[in-house]
């Protein structure tokens, strides 16, 4: 089965009444897609009232990518950005933070993508096996933004490496714009899951900083897919599907607002009509 959803709920106007307040926002994306990424608990560990907020309200087939903390990937590289004692103590609370999801059967993955300059090293390879040993049992992707772990000399051991350790690949539609992006891979490296994210091509937006003009947030995800690039997409998809029982894709493309017309579309193009979703909520008139 293939599940099409979108980064985040809170940034996608067109899928919501105007005025609509952000507590409300979640029960009506869930009218209309079953997944979606939790970017939240990126930037900080979820407290637990949170997460049952979100599983409560939404529909008994929706399924959650919750992405790994921030700490958990290195993202963080000072003491003072550091709130916790050891990466034991900060792993344990992560996990902890997941239980309402996998009380209820919505936890669909756990994603750790790794920042630009986490590249292929005997270190980080090791880190990577503490991450997964730290998790245990619960689904893990992995996403890498440094192309040394798919360069020629890298790439089939990256891919052995992620079958054989258990990790579920995240494979990505992004720019090619130097060593701080990854080339598409479509390789399965789990039977049961795979994970597609859509990060747009904009290759200029991409390695973008921020600037007293310009967020890069503003100018990194812009960019509006057309329909050959989808339909060579569906095409890659049907293949991957018949490697992997279900597929969840996920559209990040969403500094112009693209990413739910986008999602929308290509779901369209497959042909997918999902069951179980949310009921809309009806407008005044």
């Amino acid at each position: 089965m293939i599940y099409i959803g979108l980064t985040g709920w809170g940034d996608h106007y067109s899928l919501y009444p105007e005025q609509m307040k952000a507590k409300d926002k979640l029960a009506e994306y869930s009218s209309h897609f079953l997944v979606v990424e939790v970017d939240a608990s990126f930037y900080a560990i979820q407290p637990i009232r949170n997460v049952e907020k979100w599983v409560k309200e939404t529909p008994a087939n929706f399924q959650f990518v919750v992405k790994a903390y921030q700490g958990m990937t290195g993202h963080q590289r000072t003491e003072e950005e550091r709130p916790f004692a050891s990466k034991k103590e900060m792993f344990e609370a992560f996990i902890a933070s997941l239980q309402p999801y996998q009380d209820v059967n919505k936890l669909a993955m756990v994603l750790f993508q790794f920042p630009p300059w986490f590249d292929c090293t005997k270190q980080n390879v090791m880190y990577l096996r503490y991450c997964k040993q730290m998790m245990g049992g619960i689904p893990v992707a992995l996403e890498f933004r440094n192309q040394s772990w798919f360069s020629e000399r890298f790439r089939e051991e990256t891919l052995s490496f992620m079958k054989e350790e258990g990790w579920i690949h995240s494979i990505v539609d992004e720019p090619q714009a130097g060593e701080g992006s990854i080339p598409t891979v479509p390789v399965v490296t789990d039977e049961e899951k795979t994970l597609l994210r859509f990060h747009g091509r904009n290759v200029i937006g991409w390695n973008k900083p921020n600037s007293a003009e310009t967020n890069w947030r503003d100018v990194r995800y812009l960019y509006k897919y057309n329909e050959e690039e989808l339909l060579k997409w569906k095409t890659i998809l049907q293949e991957l599907e018949k490697e992997t029982k279900d597929i969840i894709v996920l559209f990040n493309n969403n500094s112009g607002g693209d990413a739910a017309g986008n999602a929308k579309q290509l779901q369209k193009l497959l042909g997918i009509e999902y069951k179980g979703l949310a009921p809309k909520q009806l407008g005044l008139f």
